[in-house]
């Protein structure tokens, strides 16, 4: 528990910024009109593309022989990168079906 305090008092800055950037994420996203959703989605899946990329460069240059840190790490950014894709583009299919005519 001393441990996690003295972490906590040596980094509280960072700490703070990234407390402080969470609210200002949230703060920013909610007042997004409706219509800017599809873009911002496309410009996700696209940051989410990069990701994926960086996650396979990763894994290559991993030692594949045991667990080591690069390899964990490569492993988690191409799942969460492939996930957030896939998860990107049913939501953006599903926005824009919402603008789409009904065929009678």
């Amino acid at each position: 528990m001393e441990q996690i305090l003295i972490y906590f008092s040596e980094n509280k800055e960072a700490i703070f910024i990234i407390v402080l950037s969470i609210f200002l994420g949230i703060e920013v996203i909610s007042h997004v009109p409706s219509v800017l959703h599809t873009p911002l989605m496309s410009g996700a899946n696209a940051i989410s593309g990069v990701i994926i990329i960086g996650g396979i460069i990763l894994l290559g240059h991993a030692d594949l022989t045991e667990w080591s840190l690069e390899f964990f790490l490569g492993i988690l950014a191409v799942l969460f990168g492939t996930l957030n894709v896939a998860g990107g583009f049913v939501v953006t299919d599903r926005m824009l079906e919402m603008f789409r005519k009904k065929r009678k």
